[in-house]
């Protein structure tokens, strides 16, 4: 019952959606207060993520459903971004990843690694790219 009431004041306050279905990790960090923040159910917060404002973390499937998204401890989600797999499907973010801000994350990200851009990418750092 509080996990409802709380879901609802974080709505009609920050306009967050934090669904109570949703498994998160008590030291999250919601940057600039949440704002704008949708979560769905079937996902998986790790420790210490820090999610920026206006971010998406979908699932294209039912509520309670096997597929999940997974967000791995210590990632950092930019803001804008949007993550969502195809329909029916899990994805997971490795630990230590970073989401670049609007960035639209639909296939897996490898633990440490920096997506950017639509569809997100790894981003090659400038003294391994191609000359």
């Amino acid at each position: 019952m509080f996990a409802k009431l709380l879901k609802t004041v974080n709505y009609l306050v920050y306009h967050a959606v934090l669904p109570y279905q949703a498994v998160i990790e008590r030291d999250i960090i919601l940057e600039h207060y949440g704002l704008g923040v949708v979560i769905h159910p079937n996902v998986t917060l790790g420790h210490r993520v820090r999610i920026f404002q206006h971010v998406t973390i979908a699932a294209e499937t039912w509520v309670g459903s096997p597929h999940r998204v997974v967000i791995g401890d210590d990632v950092v989600i930019g803001a804008g971004a949007c993550i969502i797999p195809s329909p029916d499907s899990g994805l997971e973010i490795g630990a230590s990843a970073q989401v670049g801000a609007n960035a639209v994350v639909k296939k897996p990200v490898e633990p440490g690694q920096t997506v950017v851009g639509v569809p997100a990418k790894p981003l090659v750092p400038k003294n391994l790219q191609l000359q």
